[in-house]
């Protein structure tokens, strides 16, 4: 079965000092030479337009952007001061067409995708940024209260950033010429997140203002939040699927008793993508001779997280603008997350075949027509439950300075210097107490995709003295990156003929990251009561909306253990003498990177007539040339030696764009794009250095993961076709065709080895097979072995109707539909690691169809929003290749009804309530690999995502 991962990673990381000067600031915008600018005055004037307020105002904006753009571009702007229509940047994108999102848990979404696709380049005001030693940042952690507009790019051209084949969010903050002089504002809101049936506070302050002096104008700009949240998830699963011999005794293979666990290698294969068959009657041929076999789950196990999350964020901003010609900005933002979580675990084994009575063929019921047993009685399993423990803190910082600058008539330069660091750390502590529970009973599908079970005896659950204390697990890790970088473009009214303008830019990147960790584990081996109260917690109330499962059980107290995790630990004697350095744990590093990327690109703009009506083109070359070393570091499990290994590889690419833009009639343009984007390695995917896992479930092999120094980045060629028809200023109906055609994707493939005993970092496990001359384990590894393709339909609108009567005057729409079919080869390997053969696999993460649609109200004082977001299924994951059950891991069609109101009481104070997930929808997952699998036969998991209710205050001068 698929045991829960002993250490949570977070795409991300940060930890450094918020250190800002704004004397220094404003010294180096002086020591810049004067000599440019406006477009930039031209720009910052008419973004006075932009302090936009109400809905509809807000997508009025939206669709002039998008007008306006060459690329194919959806905005969400704010509809007043720093007030997106959502609580951060995720959320406040799920209703833009194209875009789609997922994993709401924690009472936010989690998850976001352009197109069914991940891999997109997150910038803020154009400029790169991330969460630690990842390419992205994580975007639910810039509240909305910081944001101006967001810039979603599905298309791009040879100016902008070339990685992030899904496309581009640039994330805008305020400054200070965006206002006309003084600006304050104030907002307070409370969130009420069901079900962990809690406030949380949400505060956030700007002030801004402008001055005329002597050197020109100058503005500051000072923008803070901080939000926090205590949330909690609730979930149950079936394990995974395993083959049992048949309850009847004249049916079993030599040596097997009646509903034995086969785990012998030789007579079935784990993790093939199909999974065993399924029918009523299949065979396993057990040295020669075909026997009939049944499906069955391996565990139940329900999880229970109680959380306290923090994001604390600042954003400053100084202008200087001494001529008309000129304008600098320096600019700077901290955005920070802090997360404690309590992972109440309740874990039971169901495939003992110890004590099954004198009728093993009572014990079962199967679906009709299938050897896939639906409930099973089984006697003296082996339980466990764990306090799971999780600290994660993230801090980045990014430091930038800006110029722009007109030289003359016709050469318009922009400048930019930046700096970034952002650091991720975590600890992980687990301690898990056992039992032989005397009976369960499994229902694997009791209905609405839900699994139930109970023990013979619920009164052993919260018993202290019949739990023992076993494993304690400790575990941590800590990412860290950094980058400068430096940019040159340039814009010249060229007037060559057909060739109007010409654009020209370079930039170069200098990124370095480093990951390290830690991995402890110790056996005590105590009775639970022995330790006395204070070690051990009775959780209750647990997911009365979900399904007949236990309510209360007890596991150990891990907020205790974690306040006196010194003693834990000598309790255990677990701390290595290795792993202590100044009285802090000391971290292993696993490796150092440094990537340097230059880029150069040249651009053209032209303009044409085309039956009388004007064609405009746009296009160009982007070159890259991406450098980077890498230092890896593996450490002997016995001697604790650590050994470095160094590589280099550099990687060139010329990138082409070209987008033709024509309007045939009024109001009515039609655009064609052609662009390549690519996709760079992962920093740990790169990493060759093996992380092993243990063989908890029992099959004969551990697992493990090791990165691949070879990787090229993937390649992706995108063409895009569009029709716009803005019939209205504050309407329009708007579609696109696209296609994506994917080179070079990154695939896991899985080769077994073996592992001698000195190197076996789980040479005295318990919980696996014998380990004493080494053992085997299936390593997972990257390559570029899988070419895709992608293609969709987008329709949108947004509609306003003129001259509605009374009160209904001031209601619009605004909705969109995506339609998406994806395809991809899928290398399967032998077990050394070579293809013999290839699948076809949808993307990960990619509904066929998904669609939302919103009805807006803005009359006088009231405004209102009711929307429907939906997602057709998708394939979310692969299932570790350890089973019997088929390899891929489906969601179910996922939606959410939001609501929104905000009553103006005056030009300067406004209230807000609004509802999230108001009809109380549950994620909901299955395993499926084309025909084979469904969500009745192989249910996977349900979460327990709860409502939202928020209510705010907001007040500006």
């Amino acid at each position: 079965m698929n045991t829960p991962a002993l250490v949570p990673q977070r795409a991300g990381a940060k930890t450094s000092r918020f250190a800002l000067s704004l004397t220094a600031a404003a010294a180096l915008a002086a020591l810049s030479t004067p000599a440019v600018a406006q477009e930039a005055a031209k720009g910052e004037a008419q973004l006075e337009t932009v302090v936009v307020t109400g809905v509809r105002a807000s997508l009025t904006k939206s669709l002039a952007n998008k007008r306006t753009n060459d690329q194919v571009v959806e905005s969400v702007v704010a509809e007043d001061i720093g007030k997106l229509p959502d609580n951060n940047v995720v959320e406040a994108l799920q209703r833009v067409t194209g875009i789609q999102v997922t994993n709401r848990a924690g009472g936010e979404v989690g998850t976001i995708s352009i197109r069914g696709l991940p891999d997109i380049a997150t910038t803020w005001n154009g400029r790169n940024i991330f969460t630690a030693s990842g390419t992205q940042v994580a975007l639910q952690d810039i509240p909305s209260t910081l944001v101006r507009q967001i810039d979603v790019y599905k298309t791009r051209d040879a100016s902008q950033l070339e990685n992030g084949i899904a496309g581009q969010i640039d994330v805008k903050s305020l400054r200070p010429f965006d206002f006309k002089g003084a600006k304050l504002s104030l907002l307070a809101r409370g969130t009420y997140l069901d079900p962990a049936e809690k406030w949380n506070p949400q505060l956030s302050a700007l002030a801004s203002n402008r001055w005329k002096t002597d050197l020109g104008d100058i503005g500051a700009l000072v923008n803070l939040s901080m939000v926090k949240t205590d949330y909690r998830n609730e979930s149950v699963t079936p394990g995974a699927m395993v083959p049992f011999t048949s309850p009847n005794a004249s049916e079993q293979p030599a040596g097997y008793t009646p509903l034995q666990r086969i785990f012998d290698n030789n007579v079935w294969t784990p993790g093939t993508y199909t999974g065993l068959p399924q029918k009523a009657g299949s065979t396993l041929n057990f040295n020669g001779t075909q026997r009939p076999y049944y499906l069955a789950r391996d565990a139940v196990f329900q999880s229970d997280v109680a959380g306290q999350r923090e994001r604390p964020a600042a954003n400053v901003a100084l202008q200087w603008q001494p001529n008309d010609d000129a304008v600098y900005t320096f600019e700077a933002m901290y955005n920070g997350y802090r997360d404690k979580s309590f992972n109440r675990l309740l874990f039971t084994f169901v495939d003992w075949w110890g004590n099954l009575g004198a009728n093993p063929a009572g014990t079962i019921t199967t679906f009709p027509g299938t050897n896939v047993i639906k409930t099973r009685t089984v006697n003296d399993v082996y339980s466990f439950n764990s306090g799971d423990y999780t600290t994660s803190a993230t801090d980045s910082y990014i430091y930038a300075l800006n110029g722009k600058w007109n030289i003359g008539d016709r050469l318009r330069l922009d400048g930019d210097i930046s700096y970034q660091t952002s650091k991720y750390h975590s600890e992980f502590t687990a301690t898990r107490i056992d039992r032989v529970s005397p009976s369960v009973t499994v229902d694997f599908h009791s209905g609405g995709g839900n699994m139930a079970f109970k023990f013979n005896n619920n009164a052993d659950l919260v018993d202290p003295t019949k739990w023992n204390v076993a494993q304690f697990y400790d575990n941590a890790n800590r990412n860290e990156g950094s980058a400068a970088t430096a940019t040159l473009n340039g814009t010249y009214e060229a007037d060559w003929g057909p060739v109007k303008t010409l654009n020209f830019g370079l930039r170069f990147d200098s990124r370095k990251a480093s990951e390290a960790n830690r991995t402890q584990s110790a056996f005590l081996g105590r009775n639970l009561a022995s330790l006395g109260a204070a070690y051990y917690h009775v959780n209750s109330n647990f997911g009365t909306d979900i399904s007949d499962v236990p309510r209360t059980w007890i596991e150990p107290n891990a907020y205790y253990i974690r306040d006196n995790i010194d003693a834990w630990r000598k309790l255990y004697n677990s701390v290595d003498a290795n792993f202590l350095t100044t009285d802090k744990l000391f971290l292993q590093k696993t490796f150092d990177v440094k990537e340097d990327t230059t880029n150069l690109f040249v651009m053209a703009d032209s303009e044409h007539q085309l039956f009388g009506r004007p064609l405009r083109a746009n296009f160009g070359v982007r070159y890259v040339q991406v450098d980077t070393s890498m230092t890896a570091y593996s450490v002997n499990a016995t001697t604790k030696v650590v050994t470095p290994t160094n590589g280099e590889k550099t990687a060139r690419k010329f990138l082409p764009s070209l987008t033709l833009r024509y309007e045939p009639v009024k109001d009515v343009l039609l655009r064609f794009n052609y662009g390549e984007t690519l996709r760079r390695p992962g920093f740990g995917d790169l990493n060759p250095v093996l992380q092993l896992s243990d063989d908890v479930s029992r099959v004969g092999y551990g697992g493990g993961s090791g990165g691949n120094p070879g990787l090229e980045p993937t390649r992706s060629k995108n063409l895009d076709l569009t029709g716009e028809w803005y019939f209205q200023k504050d309407s329009a109906l708007y579609g696109t065709v696209f296609q994506r055609k994917i080179e070079g994707l990154v695939v896991p493939l899985r080769r077994r080895i073996h592992v001698d005993p000195a190197n076996d970092p789980f040479r005295n496990s318990t919980s696996g097979g014998d380990h004493t001359n080494g053992y085997d384990y299936v390593i997972s590894s990257p390559v570029n072995a899988s070419n895709g393709k992608i293609s969709g339909l987008e329709l949108g609108a947004i509609y306003f109707p003129k001259g509605l009567p009374g009160l209904l005057d001031g209601l619009g729409f605004q909705g969109s539909v995506t339609r998406l079919t994806s395809s991809q080869n899928v290398p399967t390997a032998d077990s050394a690691g070579n293809i013999v053969s290839q699948l076809e696999s949808p993307f990960f993460g990619v509904s066929k169809l998904s669609w939302n649609a919103t009805l807006a109200y803005e009359k006088g004082p009231v405004g209102a929003r009711l929307s429907y977001v939906r997602r057709a299924a998708f394939l979310a994951a692969n299932e570790a290749a350890l089973f019997a059950n088929p390899i891929g891991i489906w969601r179910h069609p996922e939606k959410s009804v939001d609501f929104q109101l905000t009553y103006n009481l005056n030009d300067r104070m406004a209230f807000d309530i609004s509802g999230v997930n108001l009809t109380n929808e549950m994620q909901q997952q299955y395993y499926k690999f084309g025909d084979a699998g469904s969500p009745e036969l192989t249910n996977f998991g349900t979460v327990q995502t709860g409502r939202s209710v928020s209510v705010g205050f907001r007040w500006k001068l």
